[in-house]
Protein backbone atom coordinates (compact mmCIF):
# COMPACT_ATOMS: atom_id res chain seq x y z
CA UNK A 1 0.00 0.00 0.00
CA UNK A 2 1.16 3.52 -1.07
CA UNK A 3 0.53 6.28 2.22
CA UNK A 4 0.52 10.06 2.02
CA UNK A 5 0.92 11.39 5.29
CA UNK A 6 -0.50 15.26 5.04
CA UNK A 7 -0.26 16.09 9.04
CA UNK A 8 1.20 18.97 9.20
CA UNK A 9 4.37 19.57 11.11
CA UNK A 10 2.49 21.37 14.21
CA UNK A 11 0.04 18.60 14.47
CA UNK A 12 2.93 15.61 14.13
CA UNK A 13 4.17 17.16 17.39
CA UNK A 14 1.46 15.57 19.40
CA UNK A 15 -0.34 13.15 17.42
CA UNK A 16 2.33 11.01 16.26
CA UNK A 17 5.14 9.55 18.69
CA UNK A 18 7.96 7.36 17.41
CA UNK A 19 6.07 4.18 17.90
CA UNK A 20 3.20 5.90 15.65
CA UNK A 21 5.41 6.40 13.15
CA UNK A 22 7.10 2.87 13.14
CA UNK A 23 3.74 1.27 12.99
CA UNK A 24 2.71 3.83 10.15
CA UNK A 25 5.94 3.21 8.59
CA UNK A 26 5.44 -0.93 8.39
CA UNK A 27 2.38 -0.37 7.56
CA UNK A 28 3.04 0.42 3.60
CA UNK A 29 5.31 2.58 1.43
CA UNK A 30 4.89 6.00 3.18
CA UNK A 31 5.25 9.46 1.09
CA UNK A 32 5.44 12.17 4.38
CA UNK A 33 4.77 15.95 3.59
CA UNK A 34 6.15 18.21 5.66
CA UNK A 35 5.02 21.85 6.30
CA UNK A 36 2.51 23.83 8.19
CA UNK A 37 -0.74 25.70 6.93
CA UNK A 38 -0.83 27.89 3.96
CA UNK A 39 1.67 25.26 2.86
CA UNK A 40 -0.59 22.52 2.44
CA UNK A 41 -2.43 23.60 -0.90
CA UNK A 42 -5.20 21.99 -2.98
CA UNK A 43 -2.16 21.95 -5.41
CA UNK A 44 0.17 20.38 -2.82
CA UNK A 45 -2.39 17.74 -2.45
CA UNK A 46 -3.00 17.25 -5.90
CA UNK A 47 0.53 16.80 -6.94
CA UNK A 48 1.02 14.18 -4.13
CA UNK A 49 -1.69 12.24 -4.21
CA UNK A 50 -0.98 10.57 -7.71
CA UNK A 51 -0.47 6.95 -6.98
CA UNK A 52 -1.75 7.14 -3.35
CA UNK A 53 -4.06 4.10 -1.54
CA UNK A 54 -4.39 5.55 1.49
CA UNK A 55 -4.33 9.09 2.51
CA UNK A 56 -3.62 10.01 6.34
CA UNK A 57 -5.23 13.47 7.43
CA UNK A 58 -5.13 16.09 9.79
CA UNK A 59 -6.49 19.95 10.93
CA UNK A 60 -5.58 22.17 8.27
CA UNK A 61 -5.55 20.05 4.88
CA UNK A 62 -7.65 21.06 2.06
CA UNK A 63 -10.84 19.64 0.83
CA UNK A 64 -10.42 16.78 -1.30
CA UNK A 65 -11.81 18.55 -3.99
CA UNK A 66 -12.68 17.03 -7.80
CA UNK A 67 -9.53 19.06 -8.44
CA UNK A 68 -7.54 16.60 -6.51
CA UNK A 69 -9.14 13.94 -7.44
CA UNK A 70 -8.36 13.96 -10.81
CA UNK A 71 -4.83 13.12 -9.63
CA UNK A 72 -6.26 10.52 -7.11
CA UNK A 73 -5.95 7.26 -9.70
CA UNK A 74 -5.49 4.90 -6.95
CA UNK A 75 -7.10 6.10 -3.71
CA UNK A 76 -9.50 4.20 -1.50
CA UNK A 77 -9.29 5.23 1.76
CA UNK A 78 -8.78 9.02 3.92
CA UNK A 79 -8.18 8.19 7.49
CA UNK A 80 -8.71 11.83 9.48
CA UNK A 81 -6.85 11.84 12.65
CA UNK A 82 -9.58 15.08 13.62
CA UNK A 83 -13.42 14.46 14.30
CA UNK A 84 -15.53 16.16 11.50
CA UNK A 85 -14.71 15.89 7.70
CA UNK A 86 -17.19 18.56 6.74
CA UNK A 87 -14.26 20.40 5.41
CA UNK A 88 -12.12 17.56 4.37
CA UNK A 89 -14.65 15.64 1.76
CA UNK A 90 -16.72 16.26 -1.33
CA UNK A 91 -19.18 14.55 -2.81
CA UNK A 92 -16.79 13.74 -6.06
CA UNK A 93 -14.88 12.08 -3.01
CA UNK A 94 -17.73 9.66 -1.66
CA UNK A 95 -18.83 8.92 -5.51
CA UNK A 96 -15.70 7.76 -6.48
CA UNK A 97 -15.97 5.49 -3.91
CA UNK A 98 -13.42 6.47 -1.13
CA UNK A 99 -13.98 5.47 2.47
CA UNK A 100 -13.53 7.67 4.83
CA UNK A 101 -12.60 7.40 8.80
CA UNK A 102 -12.11 9.50 11.29
CA UNK A 103 -10.79 9.93 15.33
CA UNK A 104 -14.22 11.88 15.44
CA UNK A 105 -15.29 9.01 18.74
CA UNK A 106 -11.82 9.56 20.01
CA UNK A 107 -12.77 13.42 20.25
CA UNK A 108 -16.51 12.97 21.51
CA UNK A 109 -15.27 11.12 24.18
CA UNK A 110 -12.89 13.68 25.16
CA UNK A 111 -15.04 16.96 25.16
CA UNK A 112 -17.55 14.27 26.99
CA UNK A 113 -15.06 14.43 30.21
CA UNK A 114 -14.76 18.39 29.69
CA UNK A 115 -18.16 18.89 30.40
CA UNK A 116 -17.83 16.98 33.35
CA UNK A 117 -15.08 19.45 34.50
CA UNK A 118 -16.78 22.21 33.75
CA UNK A 119 -20.06 21.23 34.86
CA UNK A 120 -18.76 20.52 38.42
CA UNK A 121 -16.63 23.81 38.07
CA UNK A 122 -19.73 25.81 37.56
CA UNK A 123 -22.07 24.20 40.69
CA UNK A 124 -19.36 24.65 43.17
CA UNK A 125 -18.04 28.10 41.56
CA UNK A 126 -14.63 26.37 42.10
CA UNK A 127 -13.03 29.04 40.10
CA UNK A 128 -14.40 31.78 42.27
CA UNK A 129 -12.90 30.02 45.47
CA UNK A 130 -9.62 29.36 44.22
CA UNK A 131 -9.34 33.42 42.92
CA UNK A 132 -10.93 34.15 46.21
CA UNK A 133 -8.43 32.00 48.31
CA UNK A 134 -5.01 33.63 46.39
CA UNK A 135 -6.64 37.23 47.34
CA UNK A 136 -6.72 35.94 51.20
CA UNK A 137 -10.62 35.53 51.57
CA UNK A 138 -12.59 32.25 52.52
CA UNK A 139 -15.86 30.96 52.63
CA UNK A 140 -18.59 33.56 54.12
CA UNK A 141 -21.24 31.73 56.79
CA UNK A 142 -23.82 31.62 54.74
CA UNK A 143 -21.93 30.46 51.38
CA UNK A 144 -23.76 28.05 48.79
CA UNK A 145 -22.72 25.99 46.53
CA UNK A 146 -24.28 22.57 44.53
CA UNK A 147 -23.20 19.68 43.08
CA UNK A 148 -24.01 17.40 40.07
CA UNK A 149 -25.78 14.42 42.25
CA UNK A 150 -30.07 13.84 41.42
CA UNK A 151 -29.76 16.88 38.92
CA UNK A 152 -31.84 17.16 35.66
CA UNK A 153 -29.72 17.79 32.14
CA UNK A 154 -31.01 18.91 29.01
CA UNK A 155 -28.66 18.09 25.97
CA UNK A 156 -28.97 19.75 22.84
CA UNK A 157 -28.06 17.52 20.09
CA UNK A 158 -27.36 13.78 20.43
CA UNK A 159 -24.63 12.92 18.36
CA UNK A 160 -21.36 11.20 19.10
CA UNK A 161 -20.55 13.69 22.25
CA UNK A 162 -23.94 12.84 24.37
CA UNK A 163 -23.95 9.20 23.94
CA UNK A 164 -20.20 9.54 25.52
CA UNK A 165 -21.84 12.06 28.17
CA UNK A 166 -24.81 9.79 29.14
CA UNK A 167 -23.26 6.98 30.87
CA UNK A 168 -20.45 9.11 32.00
CA UNK A 169 -23.19 10.83 33.95
CA UNK A 170 -24.84 7.76 35.39
CA UNK A 171 -23.09 7.31 38.93
CA UNK A 172 -24.32 11.27 39.53
CA UNK A 173 -27.73 10.07 38.69
CA UNK A 174 -28.62 12.53 36.54
CA UNK A 175 -32.13 12.65 34.78
CA UNK A 176 -31.49 13.62 31.45
CA UNK A 177 -33.19 14.90 28.45
CA UNK A 178 -32.30 15.41 24.65
CA UNK A 179 -33.44 17.55 21.84
CA UNK A 180 -32.16 16.17 18.52
CA UNK A 181 -34.33 16.33 14.95
CA UNK A 182 -32.06 13.25 13.36
CA UNK A 183 -32.06 10.82 16.70
CA UNK A 184 -35.62 9.34 17.33
CA UNK A 185 -36.68 8.61 20.82
CA UNK A 186 -35.73 4.53 21.10
CA UNK A 187 -32.54 5.09 20.33
CA UNK A 188 -32.18 7.99 23.06
CA UNK A 189 -33.86 5.63 25.56
CA UNK A 190 -30.93 3.06 24.42
CA UNK A 191 -28.85 5.49 26.77
CA UNK A 192 -31.39 6.33 29.39
CA UNK A 193 -32.17 9.87 27.71
CA UNK A 194 -36.11 11.34 27.52
CA UNK A 195 -36.49 12.53 24.08
CA UNK A 196 -38.01 16.10 24.24
CA UNK A 197 -38.99 19.37 22.30
CA UNK A 198 -36.72 21.94 22.62
CA UNK A 199 -38.46 24.62 24.52
CA UNK A 200 -39.22 21.94 27.12
CA UNK A 201 -36.16 20.99 27.55
CA UNK A 202 -35.30 24.93 28.27
CA UNK A 203 -37.79 25.28 30.36
CA UNK A 204 -37.33 21.86 32.51
CA UNK A 205 -33.85 21.50 32.76
CA UNK A 206 -31.69 23.57 35.29
CA UNK A 207 -28.60 22.57 33.20
CA UNK A 208 -28.23 22.80 29.37
CA UNK A 209 -25.45 21.30 27.30
CA UNK A 210 -24.90 22.68 23.45
CA UNK A 211 -23.51 19.25 20.82
CA UNK A 212 -25.19 20.90 17.96
CA UNK A 213 -22.76 20.63 14.83
CA UNK A 214 -21.74 24.32 13.20
CA UNK A 215 -23.95 24.34 10.21
CA UNK A 216 -26.69 26.76 8.10
CA UNK A 217 -29.29 25.09 9.86
CA UNK A 218 -27.92 25.44 13.45
CA UNK A 219 -26.79 29.11 13.25
CA UNK A 220 -28.11 31.22 16.39
CA UNK A 221 -30.10 28.11 16.88
CA UNK A 222 -30.20 29.41 20.75
CA UNK A 223 -31.15 32.80 20.32
CA UNK A 224 -32.75 35.17 22.70
CA UNK A 225 -36.36 33.29 22.95
CA UNK A 226 -34.56 30.34 24.28
CA UNK A 227 -32.73 31.92 26.48
CA UNK A 228 -35.08 33.44 28.61
CA UNK A 229 -36.47 30.18 29.21
CA UNK A 230 -33.80 29.09 31.00
CA UNK A 231 -34.44 28.69 34.67
CA UNK A 232 -33.51 31.14 37.61
CA UNK A 233 -30.10 30.36 38.58
CA UNK A 234 -29.71 27.92 35.27
CA UNK A 235 -26.29 26.50 34.18
CA UNK A 236 -25.77 27.06 30.11
CA UNK A 237 -22.29 25.06 29.00
CA UNK A 238 -21.74 25.72 25.24
CA UNK A 239 -18.63 22.63 23.91
CA UNK A 240 -20.30 22.80 20.41
CA UNK A 241 -19.65 25.64 18.31
CA UNK A 242 -20.04 29.54 19.14
CA UNK A 243 -22.23 30.14 16.43
CA UNK A 244 -24.95 27.88 17.65
CA UNK A 245 -25.54 30.52 20.85
CA UNK A 246 -26.47 34.04 19.52
CA UNK A 247 -23.86 35.14 21.62
CA UNK A 248 -25.25 39.31 21.70
CA UNK A 249 -28.33 37.87 23.20
CA UNK A 250 -26.00 35.63 25.14
CA UNK A 251 -24.47 38.30 26.71
CA UNK A 252 -27.77 40.09 27.38
CA UNK A 253 -29.27 37.78 29.19
CA UNK A 254 -26.18 36.71 31.16
CA UNK A 255 -25.80 40.71 32.57
CA UNK A 256 -29.18 40.48 34.10
CA UNK A 257 -27.31 37.88 36.42
CA UNK A 258 -30.13 35.24 35.97
CA UNK A 259 -28.13 32.31 34.96
CA UNK A 260 -24.47 31.14 34.37
CA UNK A 261 -22.33 30.40 30.97
CA UNK A 262 -19.52 27.94 30.76
CA UNK A 263 -18.16 28.66 27.28
CA UNK A 264 -15.41 26.86 25.31
CA UNK A 265 -16.36 27.93 21.96
CA UNK A 266 -17.12 31.39 20.56
CA UNK A 267 -19.19 33.10 17.59
CA UNK A 268 -14.74 34.67 16.63
CA UNK A 269 -12.06 32.48 18.00
CA UNK A 270 -9.71 34.12 19.42
CA UNK A 271 -12.12 35.79 21.58
CA UNK A 272 -11.66 39.85 21.13
CA UNK A 273 -10.02 41.30 23.84
CA UNK A 274 -13.11 43.60 24.23
CA UNK A 275 -15.61 41.07 23.92
CA UNK A 276 -18.14 41.89 27.06
CA UNK A 277 -18.19 38.45 28.02
CA UNK A 278 -14.61 39.04 29.37
CA UNK A 279 -16.01 41.39 32.05
CA UNK A 280 -18.97 39.35 33.41
CA UNK A 281 -18.70 37.63 36.41
CA UNK A 282 -21.04 34.93 35.69
CA UNK A 283 -19.19 33.64 32.45
CA UNK A 284 -16.66 30.71 32.79
CA UNK A 285 -14.53 30.88 29.84
CA UNK A 286 -12.25 28.40 28.31
CA UNK A 287 -10.14 29.36 25.07
CA UNK A 288 -11.54 26.14 22.75
CA UNK A 289 -9.89 23.18 24.73
CA UNK A 290 -12.55 20.69 25.58
CA UNK A 291 -11.11 18.20 23.56
CA UNK A 292 -9.33 16.08 22.97
CA UNK A 293 -6.63 17.29 25.41
CA UNK A 294 -2.93 17.01 24.09
CA UNK A 295 -2.47 13.14 25.79
CA UNK A 296 -4.92 11.80 24.17
CA UNK A 297 -4.20 12.98 20.62
CA UNK A 298 -2.18 9.96 19.88
CA UNK A 299 -5.25 7.82 20.88
CA UNK A 300 -6.63 9.71 17.92
CA UNK A 301 -4.17 8.96 15.40
CA UNK A 302 -4.09 4.72 16.67
CA UNK A 303 -7.61 4.68 16.22
CA UNK A 304 -6.94 5.79 12.64
CA UNK A 305 -4.37 3.18 12.27
CA UNK A 306 -6.42 0.39 13.45
CA UNK A 307 -9.11 1.25 10.68
CA UNK A 308 -6.11 1.62 8.24
CA UNK A 309 -5.36 -2.23 9.52
CA UNK A 310 -8.90 -3.04 9.36
CA UNK A 311 -9.48 -1.93 5.89
CA UNK A 312 -6.16 -3.90 4.47
CA UNK A 313 -7.39 -6.89 6.05
CA UNK A 314 -11.30 -6.46 4.63
CA UNK A 315 -12.76 -5.90 7.99
CA UNK A 316 -15.66 -4.00 9.06
CA UNK A 317 -14.34 -0.39 9.81
CA UNK A 318 -15.08 1.05 13.10
CA UNK A 319 -14.65 4.71 12.37
CA UNK A 320 -16.04 5.14 8.85
CA UNK A 321 -18.12 8.36 8.22
CA UNK A 322 -20.78 7.86 5.33
CA UNK A 323 -21.78 10.80 3.28
CA UNK A 324 -25.03 11.52 4.96
CA UNK A 325 -23.02 11.62 8.41
CA UNK A 326 -20.46 13.79 6.81
CA UNK A 327 -22.89 16.32 6.01
CA UNK A 328 -24.67 16.76 9.18
CA UNK A 329 -21.22 17.45 11.03
CA UNK A 330 -19.22 20.86 12.36
CA UNK A 331 -18.03 22.68 8.87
Amino acid sequence: MNILVTLSDKVKETFLTPEIIQRIEETGKVTWLSGNPPDFTEEVLREHIKGIDICITGWGIPRFSARVLENADRLKLVAHTAGSVANLVSDELYEKGVRVVSANKVFAESVAESVIAYLLSALRDIPYYVNDMKQGGWKSGDYYNRGLLDQTIGLVGFGEIPRYLAPMLKPFRAKLKAFDEYVDAETMAEYGVEKVELDELFTSCPIISVHLPRTDETYHMIDKGLLGMIQDDGILINTARGSVIDEEALVEELKTNRIKAVLDVFEEEPLSDESPLRKLDNALLIPHMAGPTVDRRKYATMAVLDDIDNFISNKPLVHEISAIRALRMTR
